[in-house]
């Protein structure tokens, strides 16, 4: 492929050589520069990868793209591209650049997909999973990309960033149109449309799902304000968009949006002028030792009853989400309500166990919002106790221990600290901060640093009614500690307490 074809949907200005340079692969990351390659240069958070272009020059590489002028570059450098022949180009971004060259590397896969994305503060990954599972059971081969896994009807693996980097989304989005995949349902989180990693993605449809504050911080977003707006940015990027009508920030979302709009909800606190889906008639029933919920859902057309195996009203309003986008696609009724009386999603109020006695879950809440979210869900299937296990991660803001603190305390009836990657933080300091809000709610806790035997604490001192949540983690596959990743995984944990104690065989 000639640079030339790589660069046809994206302007870079040509500093030296030729666009008729032959390339092979676009890289980001000096290690992999060689002949037949162009290595896009980032000015990044850690590092500035510029001073690396003197040794992409000495391997070889075909041709490199620079954020910089070329007079910025040390002398060095400019003497060793000129010294290995690279063709230079001059991008505005580096990482837009490294999105449109690696789209048109392999080809523009998702337009040739249906790709839906969803964005907002929770519920995106749960969402996904709904909506994949109604396409699946409606006959559409689906892969997805999100915060659990990646799935391109090839392989499932662990993914390592909500939204992936633009090269690897390309690639995964080529492998789903060679296994024969139709769609594509992915999670996109303000970072990734922020630093470009969503761009040059063909979105079909776009859902919002709801937002709160999060992810503020040095290298995520400054304030509120630049985390709403960048979220937002997904509906100016796709062509059909279905708004949760619940969230009061609704109104910002869609002053920014250029698609044709939908809402959806589940109370009838806003009324919409636009084609809407609502949810009624919510039914909290537990059978066959799953926590789900009964509803009616309507929509324009028609209106249907659900049952949806998963427990609480917010995953009614993420069912409705995945309903609404899978009728909007022309899925019929029949298909969704299959695929939603099946569902259940990893480390998403995830139920291992259930009996009369009592019902241990897992699930990722680790802020405030989340954790609210879960207990007052929780209290609508009348538990005897909401016992939880949780801890708060090292080296980071202390208004995540605040709020599990006070949440914690107040919406559960017993507490258990346990460790959650302190990383190179004393446990007992995190303890000592989370004290500070949890003990003024008169919340009985104790301190059990060891997670497994937190876990265990919790099953032995089980009491009729109980249900048992362990928090925080979710699907992590790691305890980080002093800088080192343990292998750990909390359902392996409780599964294997569980049969050590005779609950399951």
């Amino acid at each position: 492929m000639k640079l030339s074809q790589l660069t046809e949907r994206y302007a870079c200005h040509l500093l030296r050589g030729s666009l008729e340079t032959k390339i092979s692969d676009v890289v980001f990351d000096s290690r992999k520069a060689g002949p037949g390659t162009v290595f896009i240069a980032i000015n990044g958070f850690r590092t500035d990868s510029h001073k690396f272009l003197k040794q992409v020059a000495e391997k070889g590489a075909s041709a490199v793209v620079i954020e910089k002028d070329w007079e910025e570059l040390p002398e060095e450098t400019r003497e060793a591209l000129i010294t290995g022949g690279q063709t230079v180009l001059k991008a505005a971004d580096g990482r837009e650049a490294l999105a449109y060259l690696s789209a048109a590397l392999f080809g523009y896969p998702t337009e040739e997909l249906t790709v839906i994305g969803i964005t907002g503060t929770k519920g995106k990954t749960t969402t996904s999973y709904m909506l994949a599972a109604i396409l699946e059971e409606a006959g559409y081969k689906t892969g997805l990309i999100g915060t659990n896994e990646i799935r391109t009807g090839k392989r499932v693996f662990a993914s390592h960033n909500t939204t992936p980097e633009p090269y690897d989304t390309q690639c995964f989005a080529r492998e789903m149109v060679e296994a024969g995949c139709r769609c594509l349902v992915m999670e996109v989180s303000s970072t990734g449309i922020k630093y470009h990693r969503a761009d040059a993605i063909d979105f079909d449809l776009g859902i919002f799902t709801n937002i709160s504050p999060d992810h503020i911080g040095t290298l995520e977003h400054p304030d509120f304000a630049d985390y709403l707006a960048n979220k937002a940015k997904l509906f100016s990027r796709c062509r059909v968009g279905l708004f949760n009508r619940d969230d009061e920030k609704l109104p910002e979302f869609l002053a920014k949006a250029s698609c044709q709009i939908n809402t959806f909800g589940i109370r009838n606190l806003n009324p919409s002028p636009y084609p809407d889906f609502s949810a009624s008639d919510l039914k909290f029933k537990k059978r066959d030792g799953v926590l789900g919920t009964e509803a009616v859902f309507r929509g324009p057309e028609e209106s249907f009853d659900v049952f949806v195996g998963m427990p609480g009203d917010f995953n009614v309003a993420n069912a409705l989400g995945a309903a609404a986008a899978a009728r909007l696609l022309g899925i019929r009724p029949e298909a969704i309500r299959k695929a939603l009386a099946k569902i259940r999603v990893t480390a998403r109020v995830e139920v291992l166990y259930s009996s009369d006695f009592a019902t241990v879950m897992l699930d990722y809440a680790h802020n405030g919002v989340s954790a609210t979210a879960l207990f007052t869900m929780l209290r609508d299937y009348d538990p005897g106790r909401i016992v939880v296990i949780f801890g708060s991660e090292g080296g980071r803001a202390q208004v995540r221990r605040q709020e599990m603190g006070e949440v914690c305390g107040k919406l559960a009836d017993f507490c258990i600290l346990s460790s959650q990657n302190p990383d190179f933080e004393p446990i007992e300091d995190i303890f000592r901060d989370i004290h500070v809000y949890l003990d003024p709610t008169g919340t009985p806790a104790v301190d059990i640093a060891d997670r497994r035997e937190a876990i265990r604490y919790a099953l032995r001192n089980a009491q009729k009614g109980d249900f048992i949540a362990v928090i925080g983690k979710g699907q992590e596959d790691y305890e980080l500690v002093k800088g080192v990743r343990y292998p750990w995984s909390d359902r392996d944990e409780i599964e294997a307490a569980l049969k050590e104690l005779g609950w399951k065989e």
